[in-house]
């Protein structure tokens, strides 16, 4: 047991730890000596689920296997994803214990959920590519009109309200324009990302208002980003500007940066890579809409376009970026990762 890269636990036939290895120490993070004679459910936060399974395999002896999430804790700030099994271990003249055998699988996992999530974005790409030529066609009429119509008006006045449909019908189709894509590769230049995430909080402050708290948790040692100034602006925008409308006018934004280390994104692994998480205390993201957010006309809003998102990830896949999110009522975050080299794939 002491050897083994497994964490395995013995649990007593009223469900307090008997011992734990090595492995199962780092898993839980909590010692041998804290362990003993506490009740597993409880270390893990899944008290009432984690309970009634160890209960039915003692009652059945029927072994039982899944994946449970380990909830973050001191030694360890996010939560993981664990194999878990669970097994008689009988006992002569002692009542019967329980085996506990536990395998940290986050990093797989993640894996399986990043190849789905470009996948995903592959088909959305089709999805908005295809909106976006049924748009392009009537915003040339709209303009057109309106430059016809400015030629009829008597009143100077009048020329400011034509100036804004010719305006508005020129940004959307730059916008559809970029949907269009690729439009070539992106105009990369050097750039501090937080001066761009602040950049973004002045967009979006007067959206806070009175009870909208915005911290900041940045690394100071994050190095400037070869980036497109005016895609990850609009990327973060989008983002930050979701979590606004979702807190409903009370709560708590959070923008964290951190640098990762050996980071897949597919089936590229790059040595470093940015990670920059725009958090909300919100209600979360329906369960229903989680598994197709990133898909166009998406959206849990009744005023909401479902572009958002889409939008983003594909500003955030021309830089080799990725949007990943993880959502539950209290807390949702969108952790943006972006490499922080231009070299090829490391290996899978």
């Amino acid at each position: 047991m002491e050897h083994l890269h497994t964490g395995v636990i013995v649990l007593d036939n009223n469900l307090l730890i008997e011992t734990l290895n090595p492995a199962a120490e780092n898993l839980l993070g909590i010692s041998l000596a804290r362990a003993r004679k506490q009740p597993l459910s409880k270390l893990l936060g899944d008290e009432n689920d984690l309970r009634d399974i160890l209960n039915r395999v003692l009652a059945s002896g029927a072994p039982y296997a899944n994946e449970i999430r380990l909830a973050a804790t001191d030694s360890r700030s996010e939560e993981r994803v664990v194999d878990c099994r669970v097994s008689m271990l009988p006992r002569v003249n002692e009542p019967d214990s329980l085996l506990v055998e536990m395998s940290d699988v986050t990093r797989r996992s993640r894996i399986s959920r990043e190849n789905a999530l470009l996948i995903q974005h592959g088909a959305g790409r089709q999805m908005i590519r295809q909106l976006a030529h049924e748009i392009k066609n009537p915003l040339g009429g709209l303009r057109g009109a309106a430059q016809l119509l400015e030629r009829q008006l008597g009143k100077p006045e009048l020329k400011e309200y034509t100036d804004v449909i010719i305006s508005e019908a020129d940004r959307l189709a730059a916008l559809v324009d970029t949907l269009l894509g690729p439009g070539g590769p992106p105009n990369k230049q050097s750039l501090n990302v937080h001066e761009l995430l602040e950049y973004v909080v002045r967009l979006v402050r007067p959206e806070l208002g009175d009870h909208i708290q915005l911290c900041r948790d940045y690394d100071p040692g994050l190095p400037d980003i070869q980036l497109d100034r005016d895609q990850m602006v609009q990327a973060f925008l989008n983002l930050v500007r979701n979590a606004v409308i979702a807190l409903e006018g009370q709560g708590t934004i959070t923008l964290r940066s951190r640098a990762l280390m050996n980071f897949t994104i597919g089936d590229l692994r790059h040595p470093v890579v940015a990670s920059i998480d725009i958090e909300d205390d919100g209600p979360g993201i329906p369960q229903e809409l989680q598994s197709s957010i990133f898909y166009p006309l998406v959206t849990s809003r009744a005023d909401g376009t479902g572009l958002g998102l889409p939008t983003a990830q594909e500003l955030l896949s021309r830089h080799g970026g990725l949007i990943e999110f993880e959502s539950r009522p209290g807390r949702t975050v969108f952790q943006i990762i972006i490499p922080l080299d231009d070299s090829e794939q490391l290996g899978g």
